[in-house]
């Protein structure tokens, strides 16, 4: 392959030791030759659809997941931000399928922002404090050590009870990466 290529299926090496398997039980599973797969491995060969296809079967994989984990790096850094909403404060970091948001509140605080959400899924940890969480037939009074999750479409308020320290997910249902 070029060395410019924008794939590295070395990351089928990294597959294949950590499931335990030899190039040989990959093969028999996946149809593959061995030859192929050490020159796949090595990022001597890039693979045909049908290839990339019975190899991430055999990973228990859609092809379409593979070749994203081939064209890019396995590990994604950001840095976090700094917002307020209302009278909360968070620390966040973001990624293409989820949001982690380490807030805090003084005891009397609300904030209700449910424009901001897409169809995510919504856990809230609270870490210590007191945090009610107000859903639209639900309330939900969580102490230190509580966790809720729920679908983030839904318009939902949060308030402080107490100074609080707390975690939000935000879980996109739609992204694997």
């Amino acid at each position: 392959m070029p060395a410019d290529s924008p794939f590295d299926f070395s990351v089928l090496r990294s597959l294949r030791q950590q499931r335990g398997l030899t190039m040989d039980t990959l093969s028999h599973d996946s149809g593959v030759s061995v030859a192929v797969i050490s020159k796949l491995e090595r990022n001597q060969q890039s693979p045909g659809l049908d290839t990339l296809y019975r190899l991430a079967h055999a990973f228990g994989l859609s092809a379409t997941d593979l070749l994203a984990m081939s064209e890019s790096a396995l590990a994604h850094r950001v840095t976090e931000s700094f917002h307020r909403s209302g009278e909360f404060k968070f620390r966040e970091i973001r990624y293409a399928n989820l949001a982690a948001l380490l807030g805090e509140a003084a005891a009397g605080a609300a904030v209700s922002r449910p424009e901001v959400h897409r169809d995510d899924t919504e856990l809230c940890w609270v870490l210590s404090g007191r945090l009610k969480l107000t859903l639209p037939h639900e309330v939900c009074d969580l102490s230190a050590g509580d966790s809720v999750q729920f679908d983030a479409i839904q318009e939902h308020t949060y308030e402080a009870i107490a100074d609080t320290r707390f975690l939000i997910l935000h879980l996109r249902k739609d992204k694997r990466y």
